[in-house]
């Protein structure tokens, strides 16, 4: 999805405000997704849900005829790594599913993904769960003025790759985030500690690691845009909107209010956190 132009965009403080407000829509979206979500569901009733709430709150979709995408959010099961089309196949006990889902309000763009499991699961994709989450928010530590974007990439290389054996996407990166969906820079998951550009104040990112269990290497379906595991083993995506600010980013969404509807929701297993 991932179009750059060289240019990287700064925003003031009240663009900044503006888009923590599209950041939070997305999460209290996500919210309602967590409150219903069930073995049995399917993930175009999801895809109704979400386009219903953001009509409801006067927003508009971010991914719905992007680059002629058809739906209104991604919804990734399984070995599905990002961009999967919501279907009528009826989810089931055992899996998990990536919600990746964007907005326009006012103007800016929202953009984040959460990670949901439904029922019993092994032990291992519970701890792909953990870590990939725990991932993310080694990426956001990074994310301060004076640091670059490598150091960002190589906090959540470390913690998935190195550490774990896990399998690091590189075919797909976060980016720049703004009136675009898609802005410079490009925020890769790997990378070297003091490569690529600085970070500077009120840069906003979409960081979002997608880690698989096992290989890295990926393929794109026959729909052109559903990337899946090359193994067929599971993969994990989550996704936060972050404001560079000195010494201590902004997150700009919010995954509490997530997860207190993920723990209220006895078919969804938080367990591993």
């Amino acid at each position: 999805m991932f179009r750059p132009n060289g240019m990287i965009l700064y925003k003031t403080e009240a663009e900044v405000a503006l888009m923590q407000q599209s950041a939070l829509l997305v999460s209290k979206t996500l919210t309602e997704v967590a409150k219903v979500l069930k073995a049995g569901m399917t993930t175009l009733q999801i895809d109704k849900l979400c386009a219903d709430f953001l009509q409801d709150h006067h927003a508009i979709p971010s991914f719905k005829n992007y680059h002629g995408y058809p739906h209104n959010i991604c919804a990734s099961v399984n070995d599905v790594v990002v961009h999967g089309f919501p279907n009528d196949t009826p989810l089931k006990e055992g899996d998990i599913v990536s919600i990746d889902f964007g907005l326009i309000l006012n103007g800016w763009h929202g953009d984040h993904a959460y990670t949901f499991i439904l029922g019993e699961v092994d032990e291992s994709v519970l701890n792909l769960v953990r870590i990939t989450k725990e991932s993310l928010y080694k990426g956001i530590e990074k994310a301060i003025t004076g640091n670059r974007i490598g150091d960002i990439g190589f906090a959540i290389q470390e913690h998935t790759e190195k550490k774990n054996g896990y399998g690091v996407v590189r075919e797909l990166v976060g980016h720049g985030l703004g009136k675009k969906l898609h802005e410079d820079p490009q925020v890769p998951n790997y990378g070297k500690r003091g490569n690529g550009p600085v970070l500077k104040q009120n840069l906003v990112i979409a960081i979002e690691p997608m880690i698989n269990m096992g290989t890295k290497d990926v393929f794109t379906d026959k729909d052109g845009w559903t990337v899946k595991t090359k193994d067929g083993m599971p993969s994990v995506h989550f996704e936060h909107d972050v404001c560079v600010k000195k010494g201590k980013a902004l997150i700009l969404s919010d995954f509490s209010i997530i997860e207190a509807a993920e723990k209220a929701n006895v078919n969804l297993n938080s367990s591993y956190y």
